[in-house]
């Protein structure tokens, strides 16, 4: 467990100067394309601007994107207890609790640190789980928050909306072109900003293919330690694959974030899903009932 945490603060550190490194890359194409190196410089600052705004404030654009609003034991008093039991069973500061209006059963965790962490259910999970799995549902949450993988998914998912951005500048940037004639343009360097276009936001789905997959079992892993019951996450995991359904507000960038994938089911969403297939995940902690 302490390497785990270990490895995902340093994993955090290689992701942000990856970004920043990734990000001066594109900016200087643009500024060698455009022949105007000041692109190169502004982008840069812009980035490592962004990275430093991205770490403190990220789990405040999840939530916007989700819709979620923040509640009191008063408001749900079965997730509220729920969260802060575990929260006095693991010695993790008390996160705060939010809920999602939406019938899809799932949940997520974000934040900087275990001081600054949240977690959320949508009232999907809540009317389908009983109490020991709503339990088991939110250790898993609350495994993301002490391995420190909400760190690191946090950082994943702000890379993955600039890079959509960065992408997306690069086409508009081809289809208005600039103020040069074409006879000056590079065909070599088109070529090089389709690719950008294209395969950046391909690059940053890799990113998160790499850091959530296994993560996931590790959570569930961590979830049957924290309760000492293995069929509360097991059966919890087979309802959430029996009744599961893609979330009214989908966004790519944010998937890897939930227990379960909150997109529409399709070929290329399977082939690239962030989470490993809920029967591999049922089959493993199966496999390890006598050792949990």
């Amino acid at each position: 467990m302490y390497k785990q945490i270990a490895a995902n603060k340093r994993k955090t550190v290689f992701l942000m100067l990856g970004f920043i490194a990734f990000i001066g890359a594109i900016s200087c194409l643009f500024a060698w394309y455009f022949n105007d190196w000041t692109i190169a410089l502004w982008t840069l600052i812009v980035a490592i601007g962004y990275a430093a705004i991205q770490y403190f404030f990220a789990n405040s654009a999840a939530i916007a994107m989700t819709g979620a609003r923040e509640i009191t034991k008063k408001d749900c008093p079965r997730l509220y207890n729920a969260v802060e039991n575990l929260s006095i069973t693991t010695g993790l500061p008390m996160p705060k609790v939010y809920i999602i209006d939406d019938p899809a059963p799932n949940a997520f965790a974000t934040g900087r640190n275990p001081e600054h962490a949240i977690v959320a259910a949508t009232t999907g999970l809540l009317d389908i789980m009983n109490d020991k799995e709503l339990t088991a549902v939110m250790a898993h949450e609350m495994s993301h928050v002490k391995n420190y993988d909400i760190r690191v998914s946090m950082i994943v998912f702000g890379l993955v909306c600039v890079v959509g951005l960065f992408a997306d500048l690069a086409s508009r940037m081809l289809f208005y072109g600039s103020r040069r004639r074409d006879e000056e343009r590079s065909p070599v360097g088109a070529a090089l900003m389709i690719l950008v276009a294209v395969f950046a936001p391909f690059c940053a789905m890799i990113a998160q293919l790499a850091v959530s997959r296994e993560r996931e079992y590790l959570a569930d892993a961590s979830s049957v330690n924290i309760t000492r019951y293995p069929e509360g996450m097991i059966s919890a995991l087979k309802k959430l694959q029996s009744q599961s359904q893609p979330m009214h507000r989908q966004n790519a960038a944010m998937s890897a974030l939930y227990i379960n994938n909150p997109l529409r089911k399709g070929f290329l969403s399977n082939l690239f899903s962030t989470h490993p297939p809920i029967e591999k995940r049922i089959e493993r902690l199966e496999h390890g009932k006598t050792t949990f």
